[in-house]
């Protein structure tokens, strides 16, 4: 089985506070580290969580905000004083390969392994595939000028459920033949035809991740986090301040939850959190009235994500 985790390194929003660091995210999909963001100092919550210095690990920018991108460097020195070798993806607005580029060249940054960095653009796209999941981008809303984007991590459908006590009844032995069938490959077995379909049940759906980034809430990314395991949302203010949400493009808590459950997601984790709340249970009390499977996140939190058939 898979394993797919998501590990929290720092869930405050512009400004940190004493036990809340900048924004960034970790999927962790058996191993393959997935970095939705890197908030300043992020690295410090990376080496406490204890992910691994040389992993395959691909980097995720939500848009070009200070507090969402000034850990990149000091995350890739990092990496690099502990000897990785393994190449970095980066994906991201436009502006992100200059920005990177430039202040490695400022600061005379060199690196011990390959660093590559994509630009994605449009309003909906694939950012990058791999043969057990994709993960997909849709243009967010922040502001006018601000190219931001929201993530998924979609991973491609499973075989469907081997059924043990069948294949046994019919005394097919273990080993190439179990093999074919769940490939849904027909075989012959003592002059008689076994098909596939009647030992392999339906192929079942793989999980869904979301991330949201900075945003206002929107049909766009209602329907982008369709159906979502585990959707990360934004929820900088409480109903009381939806002023300010709307005048800086953020989301309060109600309307995070309101667009989850519309979108029928199975869990909501609230993240991105104002430095005016020192206390944020009315946040939770505000988004649980609306979808009562939400949590907050905090540093370190972290979260597993099973598949929905178990």
């Amino acid at each position: 089985m898979v394993c797919l985790e998501v590990i929290f390194l720092g869930t405050s929003a512009a400004m940190p506070t004493p036990d809340r660091s900048l924004s960034s995210v970790v999927i962790n999909r058996n191993g393959t580290l997935l970095v939705f963001d890197a908030g300043e100092g992020m690295q410090y919550n990376f080496i406490r969580a204890k992910l691994g210095f040389n992993k395959k690990t691909t980097l995720f920018i939500t848009h070009m905000h200070s507090d969402h991108i000034l850990g990149i460097l000091g995350f890739l020195q990092t990496l690099s004083l502990q000897g990785r070798n393994l190449p970095i993806n980066i994906f991201g607005p436009s502006p992100i390969r200059e920005f990177i580029m430039e202040n490695m060249k400022l600061l005379n940054i060199k690196l011990t392994f390959e660093l590559h960095v994509h630009t994605i653009s449009g309003s909906q796209g694939v950012a990058l595939k791999d043969k057990d999941y994709e993960i997909l981008y849709c243009k967010s809303e922040h502001g006018p000028g601000i190219c931001s984007f929201a993530f998924c991590l979609v991973e491609k459908e499973r075989p469907g459920k081997f059924d043990i006590k069948k294949v046994k009844a019919l005394g097919i032995p273990e080993g190439e033949l179990y093999g074919l069938l769940q490939k849904g490959k027909n075989i012959i077995f003592e002059n008689q035809t076994i098909y596939s379909k009647d030992i392999v049940g339906k192929p079942r759906s793989g999980r869904k991740v979301g991330i949201s980034g900075d945003t206002r809430p929107s049909n766009n990314l209602c329907n982008f986090f369709r159906d979502c395991d585990l959707l990360v949302f934004e929820s900088t203010f409480s109903s009381k301040e939806i002023d300010k949400a709307r005048e800086s493009y953020h989301s309060t808590a109600i309307e995070s939850a309101t667009l989850a459950k519309e979108a029928s997601v199975r869990k909501l984790c609230l993240t991105h959190f104002s430095s005016r709340y020192k206390d944020l249970t009315d946040l939770l009390v505000e988004a649980r009235s609306i979808l009562l499977n939400t949590e907050l996140a905090f540093d370190l939190k972290l979260l597993k994500i099973d598949y929905d058939d178990l």
